[in-house]
């Protein structure tokens, strides 16, 4: 990966559905090359995607809560993980080191929403022994972005 891919990412990072016609005059190449190097980021498996990020409040699902979960065996995690991951209302599922244990991000409607999904859904689950929940009052940055290595000059 050079400069200039590099450079096509950080672009896309800021605004996935940017014409390759300007990033290419952003970067100073001709957008059928652009298009190339996209399509090779692309099969080489270093962009996996482009998402629309919606606003939450528009669809009554603004409540964010973190579970972190004990599982009864270490070799359950892979199995446990995969279920949490099935449930809609979850973003996101971590293995954490040090605890054997997994968190989850969900977002929900309200309190009842929570209750009925760590009831119906998560509390069925045999390999969970212990459950915390955690509900965020606020969210100060919220980003799938990544930091990118610097660019040479």
């Amino acid at each position: 990966m050079d400069n200039t891919d590099l450079q096509i990412l950080q672009i896309l990072q800021k605004k996935a559905r940017i014409p390759n016609v300007e990033v290419a005059r952003t970067i100073g190449m001709a957008p059928s090359a652009v298009l190339e190097r996209i399509k090779k980021l692309e099969a080489r498996g270093v962009i996996e995607g482009y998402e629309v990020r919606l606003n939450p409040e528009m669809f009554n699902c603004a409540m964010i809560a973190f579970i972190h979960m004990k599982v009864i065996d270490p070799s359950q995690v892979f199995e446990t993980g995969t279920a949490l991951a099935a449930i809609e209302q979850v973003q996101e599922v971590h293995y954490l080191a040090g605890d054997d244990c997994l968190m989850a991000k969900l977002k929900v409607s309200n309190n009842k929403e929570l209750e009925t999904i760590l009831r119906t859904r998560i509390a069925p689950i045999t390999s969970i022994k212990d459950t915390k929940t955690f509900i965020a009052l606020s969210t100060f940055k919220e980003s799938a972005k990544i930091k990118l290595p610097d660019q040479p000059e």
